[in-house]
């Protein structure tokens, strides 16, 4: 494919599949409806996610500078928060520019080489995705027999042990082609792997990697914690199992990859993962609305901020 082409869709095809999501979602509830239920949300609960969130973004900023620090940047904290913040503002716009934008603002105005800062980008997801993997786990360990229950229902047992067999098979000859096969689809996965296990062993070779992980699974926390308090903002999903908080985090965490900071995708991957557990579309769905709304206000506000105060902050220090 045309590179100029492949730019063009990389762009195009997720903010129009979230334009897309916003009317599929906004077409199942009234505008009148949805606005009913922001009036009547209990807005401490919101402000109170919004707090963690907040936590979460400035212990990822001050995460950042352990990984600098092994390669001799010392980098300051307040342009480690903006870089942050404007990531996510930037990612609104263009999927994964934010993170290119974070790396061009360490080497403007720290004089950290763009490669090594890109790189630490990169090895900094690895870990999320190493706890994210981890979070995911937990969930299906402790949520065995509502997850076993709900597809023995759904689905016949046979056919299930089956379908668990066959997967297994799949999985056993797709490692080996991977491991013998020297195709470029083969050497890209085989590359994949060997930099999630290169980065994730890599934390534990850093000077301060305790401090590392704990801030990573303070991030995560805070983002579960965040998840979990806003539930409370409305009555109808105030006394939701935390097994359905659990999926729903997962599910909506996915969704802000599939479009700009999950616009459209949001609130109706928590609408799919509350019907589960018979949860009714309305409250679920303005629950996700009001999740999405308040956290992508917080990065609206620091993100536009720290865009304008970026070259005042470091003006005033090199002066």
């Amino acid at each position: 494919m045309n590179p100029k082409i492949k730019r063009i869709l990389t762009i195009a095809l997720p903010l129009l599949l979230g334009v897309f999501l916003v009317w599929y979602s906004l077409s199942q509830i009234s505008i009148e409806k949805l606005i009913e239920y922001f009036e009547e949300a209990d807005y401490t609960y919101i402000l109170l996610g919004v707090f963690f969130g907040l936590l979460s973004h400035l212990s990822r900023a001050y995460r950042w500078r352990f990984q600098l620090e092994p390669m001799g940047y010392n980098i300051k904290l307040g342009n480690s928060i903006m870089a942050v913040f404007a990531t996510y503002l930037i990612n609104y716009t263009i999927p994964r520019a934010g993170e290119v934008a974070r790396a061009s603002i360490l080497t403007n105005y720290e004089g950290v080489p763009f490669e090594k800062g890109f790189g630490t980008i990169v090895a900094e997801r690895i870990a999320d995705m190493i706890v994210m993997l981890g979070i995911i786990a937990v969930t299906l360990f402790l949520q065995f027999d509502f997850i076993y229950g709900f597809l023995v229902e759904k689905f016949d047992p046979s056919k299930i042990a089956i379908a668990a067999i066959g997967v297994l098979v799949l999985l056993v000859f797709f490692f080996r082609y991977v491991k013998k096969s020297a195709s470029k689809i083969a050497l890209k996965i085989k590359s994949f792997v060997n930099g999630l296990v290169e980065g994730a062993l890599s934390i534990f070779k850093m000077k301060k990697k305790w401090a590392f992980i704990f801030h990573t699974l303070f991030i995560w926390g805070m983002y579960v914690l965040m998840f979990y308090v806003t539930s409370f903002a409305l009555d109808e999903t105030s006394n939701v199992p935390f097994a359905a908080i659990l999926i729903g985090f997962i599910a909506a965490s996915f969704s802000i990859a599939a479009t700009n900071g999950g616009i459209g995708s949001y609130p109706e991957a928590i609408v799919l993962a509350f019907s589960l557990f018979n949860l009714p579309d309305d409250p679920s769905r303005a629950f996700g609305w009001i999740m999405w709304g308040s956290q992508t206000l917080l990065i609206i506000i620091f993100g536009g901020l720290s865009l304008i105060y970026l070259p005042i902050f470091n003006r005033k220090k090199t002066a």
